[in-house]
């Protein structure tokens, strides 16, 4: 595996800016996941690693080594796309073993077996080998395309949305999927997504992007807990953090125009008067929704407690976050 590394990245369409300035180090070893909406710059930064795309500035170092006027071939990387990217017409094994036929990497065919069948594996797909590509459920075609990519042993993983065409419970297990072959393999990985479940649920660390520059970039429970502006605060977490303006309570810091409550952190009890609007009972938790002076906030309550709509309960905020007329983080 390899450290990453991008300094001063750039690369424009015409007067598009896709990303600029980028710096970071993606550690040997690390899960990192790129997140932001559409058009922040992931896919774009994740291209110009593979060399799928040519940066208008900056250098990009693989385990010591500028390869910014490498191929892609050359730069040793595989790269798993959001569509399955499969052959219809050949089976999983053949899917499989085709990167390591390739005329650059010579693999004996032995080694070729032994790889597929490793993979398949770790994949739970050994006894699919057999079949054809199209005879398969989304979710195994969404594991041999990611099989695909653990065959060839890269110097880095690159993931592109690879699990957003599938359903809500096939996102979940490929996602317990992904951080074990990442935890068994110590592979370098760099993972885009707009989703904050697949962030803080597989990162070892994140990168926060915002209409093509990298805004904050460290692990999760970083991020979460000491976003540096309001834009960051409100990308990670779900429900999303409250915010209010600053003047619904007391004791705010000079400067400061907003003030965000995670969920969790709205103390009930004492404080001022809010009303109950609506109630979630998820089972091993229950969320209020709730307003207060017409602003409308979630908290998270005590799944064995009754809240009847209407019913006026105190609220405070507890650990709040403030931030400054241009979204500043205020410390």
């Amino acid at each position: 595996m390899a450290e990453v590394t991008l300094k001063n990245l750039s690369k424009n369409f015409g007067t598009d800016i896709g990303v600029e300035d980028i710096s970071m180090t993606i550690p040997d070893g690390a899960f990192v996941v790129l997140l932001g909406p559409t058009g922040a710059g992931k896919t774009t930064t994740l291209r110009l690693i593979a060399g799928l795309e040519k940066a208008d500035r900056g250098e990009i170092w693989v385990d010591g080594r500028n390869v910014g006027n490498e191929t892609p071939a050359q730069r040793d990387m595989a790269m798993v796309f959001q569509q399955y990217s499969l052959y219809p017409h050949l089976t999983v094994r053949d899917n499989l073993a085709f990167p390591l036929k390739s005329p650059i990497l010579r693999t004996p065919s032995d080694a070729i077996e032994r790889k597929v069948s490793e993979v398949a594996e770790v994949l739970q797909i050994s006894h699919k080998l057999n079949n054809k590509a199209t005879a398969l459920s989304g979710g195994e075609m969404q594991r041999v395309s990611i099989g695909r990519a653990l065959v060839r042993d890269p110097a880095i993983y690159l993931m592109d949305e690879p699990l957003s065409s599938l359903d809500a419970k096939l996102r979940t297990d490929l996602r317990v999927e992904l951080k074990r072959i990442h935890a068994s393999l110590g592979a370098t990985l760099l993972y885009v997504t707009h989703d904050q479940i697949e962030a803080m649920t597989m990162a070892t660390h994140v990168g926060v992007l915002n209409e093509g520059r990298l805004v904050q970039f460290g692990t999760p429970r970083e991020i979460y807990e000491n976003p540096n502006s309001l834009y960051v605060a409100g990308r990670l977490g779900l429900p999303r953090i409250n915010i209010l303006p600053v003047d619904v309570f007391q004791n705010a810091p000079v400067r400061a125009t907003h003030i965000g409550m995670r969920p969790e952190h709205v103390h009930q009890g004492d404080g001022l008067e809010a009303e109950v609007k609506r109630v979630e009972h998820l089972g091993d938790l229950t969320r209020l929704h709730l307003t207060l002076n017409g602003h409308a906030i979630t908290t998270v309550a005590d799944p064995t407690m009754t809240y009847d709509l209407g019913t006026a309960i105190k609220i405070a905020p507890k650990n709040p976050l403030f931030f400054d007329g241009n979204g500043n983080r205020i410390r």
